[in-house]
Protein backbone atom coordinates (compact mmCIF):
# COMPACT_ATOMS: atom_id res chain seq x y z
CA UNK A 1 0.00 0.00 0.00
CA UNK A 2 1.40 3.24 -0.93
CA UNK A 3 1.40 5.45 1.77
CA UNK A 4 3.57 7.88 3.47
CA UNK A 5 4.02 7.44 7.59
CA UNK A 6 2.70 10.71 9.21
CA UNK A 7 4.53 12.08 11.75
CA UNK A 8 1.37 13.96 13.64
CA UNK A 9 -0.34 10.51 13.83
CA UNK A 10 3.26 9.00 15.15
CA UNK A 11 3.22 6.59 12.43
CA UNK A 12 5.66 3.80 12.36
CA UNK A 13 4.49 0.43 10.47
CA UNK A 14 5.40 -2.81 11.90
CA UNK A 15 6.86 -4.78 8.57
CA UNK A 16 9.25 -7.69 9.64
CA UNK A 17 7.25 -10.94 9.15
CA UNK A 18 8.86 -13.15 12.55
CA UNK A 19 7.55 -10.17 14.53
CA UNK A 20 3.98 -9.97 13.30
CA UNK A 21 3.57 -13.69 13.45
CA UNK A 22 4.89 -13.89 17.18
CA UNK A 23 2.98 -11.05 18.28
CA UNK A 24 -0.11 -12.90 16.55
CA UNK A 25 0.80 -15.88 18.26
CA UNK A 26 1.19 -14.01 21.56
CA UNK A 27 -2.26 -12.62 21.34
CA UNK A 28 -3.83 -16.10 20.05
CA UNK A 29 -7.33 -14.84 18.64
CA UNK A 30 -10.03 -17.51 18.49
CA UNK A 31 -13.20 -17.38 16.14
CA UNK A 32 -15.69 -15.57 17.87
CA UNK A 33 -13.08 -13.00 19.79
CA UNK A 34 -14.20 -9.69 20.57
CA UNK A 35 -10.70 -8.25 18.98
CA UNK A 36 -10.90 -4.48 18.94
CA UNK A 37 -7.52 -3.29 17.06
CA UNK A 38 -6.29 0.48 18.00
CA UNK A 39 -4.59 1.85 14.87
CA UNK A 40 -4.33 -0.82 12.40
CA UNK A 41 -2.30 1.19 9.88
CA UNK A 42 -1.43 -0.49 6.87
CA UNK A 43 -2.78 -3.71 8.28
CA UNK A 44 0.38 -5.92 9.26
CA UNK A 45 -1.15 -7.46 12.70
CA UNK A 46 -5.21 -7.07 11.01
CA UNK A 47 -5.16 -9.33 8.09
CA UNK A 48 -3.02 -11.99 10.53
CA UNK A 49 -5.58 -11.74 12.80
CA UNK A 50 -8.79 -11.45 10.67
CA UNK A 51 -7.39 -14.97 8.90
CA UNK A 52 -7.51 -16.47 12.53
CA UNK A 53 -10.91 -15.00 14.21
CA UNK A 54 -13.04 -14.20 10.93
CA UNK A 55 -14.12 -10.88 12.14
CA UNK A 56 -12.07 -7.99 13.99
CA UNK A 57 -13.45 -4.29 14.77
CA UNK A 58 -10.46 -1.64 13.94
CA UNK A 59 -10.54 1.95 15.12
CA UNK A 60 -8.37 4.52 13.08
CA UNK A 61 -8.36 7.70 13.39
CA UNK A 62 -6.64 8.34 9.50
CA UNK A 63 -9.10 8.38 7.01
CA UNK A 64 -7.47 7.32 4.06
CA UNK A 65 -6.24 4.84 5.76
CA UNK A 66 -9.69 3.71 7.48
CA UNK A 67 -11.04 4.18 4.03
CA UNK A 68 -8.93 1.31 3.02
CA UNK A 69 -10.64 -1.24 4.93
CA UNK A 70 -13.82 0.43 4.94
CA UNK A 71 -14.67 -2.91 2.56
CA UNK A 72 -12.76 -5.69 3.47
CA UNK A 73 -15.03 -8.29 4.36
CA UNK A 74 -14.86 -9.12 8.50
CA UNK A 75 -13.67 -6.00 9.24
CA UNK A 76 -16.15 -3.47 10.82
CA UNK A 77 -13.72 0.09 11.01
CA UNK A 78 -14.96 2.69 13.56
CA UNK A 79 -12.83 6.46 12.02
CA UNK A 80 -12.83 8.18 15.20
CA UNK A 81 -9.51 9.30 17.89
CA UNK A 82 -9.56 6.15 20.63
CA UNK A 83 -9.23 8.66 23.07
CA UNK A 84 -12.71 9.87 22.01
CA UNK A 85 -14.28 6.47 21.66
CA UNK A 86 -16.58 5.25 24.54
CA UNK A 87 -15.75 1.86 25.43
CA UNK A 88 -19.08 1.19 27.07
CA UNK A 89 -20.88 1.87 23.48
CA UNK A 90 -17.89 0.09 22.01
CA UNK A 91 -19.08 -2.91 23.39
CA UNK A 92 -22.35 -3.09 22.54
CA UNK A 93 -21.59 -2.63 18.73
CA UNK A 94 -23.08 -5.72 16.53
CA UNK A 95 -19.58 -7.02 15.93
CA UNK A 96 -18.69 -7.41 20.00
CA UNK A 97 -21.99 -6.78 21.85
CA UNK A 98 -21.92 -9.79 24.43
CA UNK A 99 -17.96 -10.58 24.83
CA UNK A 100 -15.23 -9.10 26.85
CA UNK A 101 -12.85 -6.86 24.17
CA UNK A 102 -9.58 -7.64 23.56
CA UNK A 103 -7.43 -4.55 23.02
CA UNK A 104 -4.94 -5.07 20.51
CA UNK A 105 -2.36 -2.54 18.44
CA UNK A 106 0.86 -0.72 17.94
CA UNK A 107 0.10 1.89 19.82
CA UNK A 108 0.79 5.74 18.43
CA UNK A 109 4.14 6.23 20.85
CA UNK A 110 3.63 9.80 21.50
CA UNK A 111 -0.12 9.35 22.92
CA UNK A 112 0.35 5.47 24.15
CA UNK A 113 -0.17 6.53 28.13
CA UNK A 114 -3.00 8.47 27.63
CA UNK A 115 -4.54 5.76 25.72
CA UNK A 116 -3.44 3.71 28.66
CA UNK A 117 -5.36 5.58 31.18
CA UNK A 118 -8.32 5.70 28.62
CA UNK A 119 -8.68 1.75 29.07
CA UNK A 120 -7.93 1.38 32.65
CA UNK A 121 -11.29 3.23 33.22
CA UNK A 122 -13.21 0.55 31.51
CA UNK A 123 -11.24 -2.57 32.22
CA UNK A 124 -14.90 -4.33 33.10
CA UNK A 125 -15.46 -4.10 29.18
CA UNK A 126 -11.99 -5.66 29.12
CA UNK A 127 -10.39 -9.35 28.29
CA UNK A 128 -7.19 -8.14 27.45
CA UNK A 129 -5.18 -6.22 26.16
CA UNK A 130 -1.53 -6.72 23.86
CA UNK A 131 0.05 -3.98 22.64
CA UNK A 132 3.34 -2.70 20.92
CA UNK A 133 5.06 0.12 23.40
CA UNK A 134 8.01 2.04 23.76
CA UNK A 135 10.22 -0.03 25.64
CA UNK A 136 10.81 2.52 28.38
CA UNK A 137 7.34 2.81 28.46
CA UNK A 138 6.64 -0.90 29.31
CA UNK A 139 9.68 -0.98 31.49
CA UNK A 140 7.52 1.60 33.89
CA UNK A 141 4.41 -0.32 33.86
CA UNK A 142 6.16 -3.42 35.13
CA UNK A 143 8.58 -1.37 37.66
CA UNK A 144 8.63 -3.04 41.07
CA UNK A 145 8.64 -0.54 43.87
CA UNK A 146 12.38 0.14 44.81
CA UNK A 147 13.13 0.85 41.02
CA UNK A 148 14.15 4.00 39.42
CA UNK A 149 11.09 3.36 36.76
CA UNK A 150 8.42 2.62 39.46
CA UNK A 151 6.28 5.56 39.40
CA UNK A 152 2.76 6.35 38.68
CA UNK A 153 1.86 4.62 35.22
CA UNK A 154 3.18 1.64 37.45
CA UNK A 155 1.07 2.32 40.24
CA UNK A 156 -2.16 3.01 38.75
CA UNK A 157 -1.81 0.11 36.07
CA UNK A 158 -1.00 -2.92 38.39
CA UNK A 159 -3.68 -1.70 40.44
CA UNK A 160 -6.35 -2.98 37.84
CA UNK A 161 -4.14 -5.49 35.95
CA UNK A 162 -0.94 -8.27 35.72
CA UNK A 163 1.26 -6.80 33.37
CA UNK A 164 3.37 -9.02 31.31
CA UNK A 165 6.11 -8.35 29.13
CA UNK A 166 5.84 -10.36 25.85
CA UNK A 167 8.99 -10.16 23.41
CA UNK A 168 11.13 -6.84 22.59
CA UNK A 169 11.71 -5.33 19.16
CA UNK A 170 14.39 -3.65 17.35
CA UNK A 171 13.31 -0.60 15.76
CA UNK A 172 14.66 -1.92 12.25
CA UNK A 173 11.15 -4.07 12.58
CA UNK A 174 9.40 -1.38 11.34
CA UNK A 175 9.06 1.57 8.62
CA UNK A 176 10.26 4.34 9.54
CA UNK A 177 12.39 3.12 11.70
CA UNK A 178 11.63 4.56 15.41
CA UNK A 179 14.39 6.38 17.51
CA UNK A 180 13.87 3.54 20.52
CA UNK A 181 13.48 0.47 21.42
CA UNK A 182 10.04 -1.44 21.74
CA UNK A 183 8.28 -4.26 23.58
CA UNK A 184 5.14 -5.78 23.27
CA UNK A 185 2.80 -6.21 26.73
CA UNK A 186 -0.06 -8.01 27.97
CA UNK A 187 -2.05 -6.64 30.55
CA UNK A 188 -4.79 -8.74 31.97
CA UNK A 189 -7.76 -7.11 34.38
CA UNK A 190 -7.17 -8.64 37.68
CA UNK A 191 -10.46 -10.49 39.55
CA UNK A 192 -12.47 -7.72 41.59
CA UNK A 193 -12.22 -9.89 44.35
CA UNK A 194 -8.28 -9.67 44.51
CA UNK A 195 -7.29 -7.20 47.48
CA UNK A 196 -5.99 -4.60 45.28
CA UNK A 197 -8.97 -3.58 43.11
CA UNK A 198 -11.46 -3.69 46.09
CA UNK A 199 -13.70 -0.68 45.63
CA UNK A 200 -11.90 2.46 46.09
CA UNK A 201 -12.48 6.20 44.46
CA UNK A 202 -10.44 5.96 41.31
CA UNK A 203 -9.78 9.77 40.82
CA UNK A 204 -8.86 9.73 44.54
CA UNK A 205 -6.13 7.17 44.03
CA UNK A 206 -5.45 9.22 41.10
CA UNK A 207 -4.47 12.44 42.46
CA UNK A 208 -3.01 10.59 45.83
CA UNK A 209 -0.22 8.55 43.31
CA UNK A 210 0.23 11.86 41.44
CA UNK A 211 1.26 14.17 44.79
CA UNK A 212 3.13 11.18 45.24
CA UNK A 213 5.53 11.22 42.87
CA UNK A 214 5.33 15.39 42.14
CA UNK A 215 8.33 15.35 43.23
CA UNK A 216 10.21 11.87 44.03
CA UNK A 217 13.11 12.78 45.33
CA UNK A 218 11.74 13.95 47.72
CA UNK A 219 10.43 11.86 51.61
CA UNK A 220 6.67 11.76 51.10
CA UNK A 221 6.11 14.17 54.02
CA UNK A 222 7.36 16.88 52.03
CA UNK A 223 4.47 16.06 49.45
CA UNK A 224 2.02 13.64 50.47
CA UNK A 225 1.98 14.54 54.14
CA UNK A 226 0.67 18.26 53.40
CA UNK A 227 -2.18 16.54 51.11
CA UNK A 228 -3.01 14.16 53.96
CA UNK A 229 -3.18 17.10 56.35
CA UNK A 230 -5.78 18.86 54.16
CA UNK A 231 -8.07 15.77 54.23
CA UNK A 232 -7.60 15.56 58.01
CA UNK A 233 -6.45 12.19 57.57
CA UNK A 234 -5.71 10.95 60.93
CA UNK A 235 -4.54 7.56 60.35
CA UNK A 236 -1.10 5.58 60.00
CA UNK A 237 0.88 5.38 57.37
CA UNK A 238 4.33 6.02 56.39
CA UNK A 239 5.69 8.62 55.08
CA UNK A 240 9.55 8.98 55.84
CA UNK A 241 9.92 7.35 52.34
CA UNK A 242 9.95 8.00 48.91
CA UNK A 243 6.84 7.41 46.83
CA UNK A 244 9.12 4.63 44.86
CA UNK A 245 8.99 2.81 48.25
CA UNK A 246 5.81 2.29 48.44
CA UNK A 247 4.09 -0.80 46.86
CA UNK A 248 0.48 -0.71 44.75
CA UNK A 249 -1.54 -2.31 47.76
CA UNK A 250 -0.50 0.81 50.37
CA UNK A 251 -1.35 3.27 48.12
CA UNK A 252 -4.83 1.77 47.48
CA UNK A 253 -5.45 1.04 51.23
CA UNK A 254 -4.61 5.04 51.80
CA UNK A 255 -7.02 6.21 49.17
CA UNK A 256 -9.47 3.79 51.10
CA UNK A 257 -8.81 5.56 54.18
CA UNK A 258 -8.56 9.03 53.03
CA UNK A 259 -12.15 11.16 52.92
CA UNK A 260 -12.39 13.09 49.92
CA UNK A 261 -13.04 16.86 50.36
CA UNK A 262 -16.69 18.29 50.28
Amino acid sequence: MNHRARKRFGQHFLTDRFVIDSIVDAINPQPGDALVEIGPGLGALTFPLLARCGQLTVIELDRDLAARLTHRAGLDVVEADVLAVDIAALAVRPSLAGRKLRFVGNLPYNISTPILFHLLAAQTYVADQHFMLQKEVVDRMAAAPGSKAYGRLSVMLQWRCTIERVLNVPPDAFEPPPRVDSSVVRLQPLALEEAAVLPVDAALLAELVSVAFSQRRKMLRATLGRWLESRYFSGNFDLQRRAEEVPVAEYVGLARSVVAPT
